[in-house]
């Protein structure tokens, strides 16, 4: 049986990130970047797919945290003879691809075990594994390689063969301390030198800690919004600026079915929408980042531009099945690549102007060539902005005047317009106001449905969309403006499900697939922050404190939540839940102190 998704916690360098089950097992883990081929693929198959597991022999009571504003994960299992804890951590951004755990006696006596598989390629690999002297301060390590990589495992004692595997058993006595590291490299270098894992995890804490400290959301939410600030860091690649989706490839948002998607890149939308949420909380210095990687990934000509690149800005993420795997709860198939990288997504370039635009109004200066790619991709805007596309969430079905996408064109003509008139940058302002009032009648006579008094998914439906609570949120029309409140009463009524929020009804067939879905998790904060702007506070404490309560153990959330049978559900930690949850804690705090102060920081 798979191990529920809200077992696993996570951990990372933000160049990549592993999860690691509640019992010590590390059931995936991509190297050295997110969208990299897995070498450990226990998540999505067997242990035979690869795991490194340390834990205990016998039945434990375990508990587990991270240690203070950090990805440092301590767990401890308690047996019925003693205690014994386990600290995992990827090293921050040192330019090497480690994960180093740490076993130390508390406590009695623990049997402990522990069982290296390395399967390279997805689980699809059986490496050559080895004894080697490693390098010169080494006396005795384990390699695995194949093709370009290479893995060496490093230990205070280690593991011997088993039958393709490498496994150990032994006791740790109280005041016992053993390290065990697993460091990826191309295969045609150098083993590199071992860690001084102390030093590094003790330098991990500071820089973690020092970053954390700079959070300005002050409010009953700190610690959820702190660990979500938190994760939207991990999930971004710190070297090259790209922010990834999700951790993990076809986590399923419907358990045996067909809606499993790979999330391990770089979507132009939840990236903007990541950096809204960092620049509430005062990071200045992340947008800068993503922005310049975007001037690279984007470049070209600005009818090419993707809804979504590769880590390091690449274009090419073809989708493929991996058929040798099983998949989660036996969800298939397994896909790495994602299709709907071609797909037309008109909402996208509205979320990239919101985002800039609040860097700009925190300081943030424009360079000649990122203002130059916005003010192309905007012109690029102006010449097809009437045409259909698939939304924002994707559909696999046919194109459609969807509502939000309009939305999110006002959105994109708007900040463009205050480029120009607050920033004093150049373009064709006069064109770009003539638009923005065309797009928003457009929006009011075809995407408004009088009887029902609620804007609509797309043009040709009554149906109800829960992206349409963005209205108010990007301005669009004020929150008191009754067909905003239409809107959100139809949403309600239409589509939440045991006190939560669906994206959609998918039995109105619009997205082209089989299947359910369970309630999307950002929907849910989404409706909060409208709680907040419409001044219905209790409405939106209330659902706060409900979506908060559905954080695992460490704090972190998935991409949906199945109700019924009380587990989070799609791809895990998801950075869309995050960062909704962030700006439905700032939307709640504003609400109640519309004066609270928001200043920007300098982030590193």
């Amino acid at each position: 049986m798979s191990t529920p998704i809200e077992d696993y916690a996570a951990v990372g360098d933000t160049e990549t990130a592993a999860l690691i089950s509640r019992k010590g097992s590390v059931d995936w883990l991509c190297l050295p970047r997110f969208d990299s081929a897995s070498c450990f693929t226990a998540l999505l198959g067997t242990r035979e797919h690869g795991r490194w597991l340390i834990g205990t022999v016998d039945e434990a009571t375990t508990t587990r945290s991270y240690r203070d504003d950090t990805f440092i994960l301590e767990t401890e299992h308690r047996t019925a003879t003693g205690l014994v804890r386990v600290t995992d951590v990827m090293p921050l951004s040192d330019g090497r691809a480690d994960l180093i755990r740490v076993v130390e006696g508390l406590e009695g006596e623990v049997e402990m075990e522990h069982e290296w598989i390395v399967r390279t390629n997805y689980g699809l690999i059986r490496p050559w594994v080895a004894h080697s002297a490693g390098h010169e301060r080494d006396e005795d390590v384990i390699t695995a390689i194949a093709g370009n990589d290479m893995l060496v495992l490093r230990g205070s004692r280690l593991p011997h063969a088993d039958h393709g595997h490498h496994y150990d058993r032994w006791t740790v006595r109280a005041g016992e301390h053993y390290n065990f590291s697993t460091t990826w490299f191309a295969s045609y270098k150098p083993i590199p030198p071992p860690l001084d894992i102390r030093a590094r995890i003790t330098a991990t804490h500071e820089r973690s800690q020092a970053w954390a400290a700079r959070c300005t959301y002050e409010g009953p939410y700190r610690e959820a919004v702190v660990r979500s600030l938190l994760t939207l860091r991990l999930l971004t690649d710190t070297r090259r600026g790209g922010i990834v989706a999700a951790a993990t490839t076809s986590l399923p948002e419907d358990f045996g079915g067909v809606r499993n998607w790979d999330y391990r890149y770089c979507w132009l939308r939840d990236a903007s929408l990541a950096l809204e949420s960092l620049l509430k909380s005062g990071y200045v210095g992340a947008t800068k980042l993503w922005r310049d990687w975007l001037v690279r990934a984007i470049a070209g000509d600005p009818a090419d531009m993707q809804i979504m690149y590769a880590v390091d800005g690449g274009r090419e993420l073809p989708e493929r099945e991996l058929d040798h795997l099983p998949g989660y709860a036996d969800s298939r198939p397994v896909r790495v690549g994602n299709g709907a990288v071609d797909q037309r997504q008109t909402d996208v370039l509205g979320e990239v102007m919101i985002a800039l635009e609040d860097a700009r109004a925190q300081g943030l200066a424009e360079s000649p060539q990122s203002w130059a790619i916005q003010r192309a991709m905007v012109d690029e805007l102006a010449r097809h902005w009437q045409e259909r596309d698939h939304g924002l969430w994707e559909m696999r079905g046919p194109k459609q005047h969807f509502t939000h996408s309009r939305v999110m064109v006002w959105a994109a003509f708007d900040r463009a317009i205050r480029g120009v008139e607050i920033h004093g940058y150049e373009g064709d302002v006069e064109l770009w106001r003539d638009l923005r009032d065309r797009v928003r009648a457009d929006i009011l006579d075809r995407g408004w449905n009088e009887a029902r008094q609620t804007f609509t998914q797309h043009y040709e439906t009554d149906e109800v969309d829960a992206s349409l609570l963005q209205i108010p949120m990007v301005g669009f029309l004020p929150p008191q403006d009754p067909r905003v409140l239409g809107t959100i009463a139809a949403i309600e009524h239409d589509l939440m499900r045991d006190g939560f929020l669906l994206r959609y009804r998918t039995e109105s067939g619009v997205d082209g697939l089989t299947g359910d879905e369970h309630p999307f998790l950002a929907c849910s904060w989404w409706l909060v922050s409208a709680y907040a702007l419409t001044g219905q506070l209790d409405k939106g404490h209330g659902l706060m404190r409900r979506l908060v309560a559905l954080l695992n153990d460490v704090g972190l959330i998935a991409e949906e939540y199945d109700v019924a049978g009380g587990r989070q559900v799609g791809n895990f930690p998801q950075a869309f839940s995050h960062l909704t949850l962030i700006g439905a804690a700032y939307a709640l705090r504003d609400a109640e102190d519309p004066t609270h102060p928001s200043h920007p920081v300098e982030d590193h």
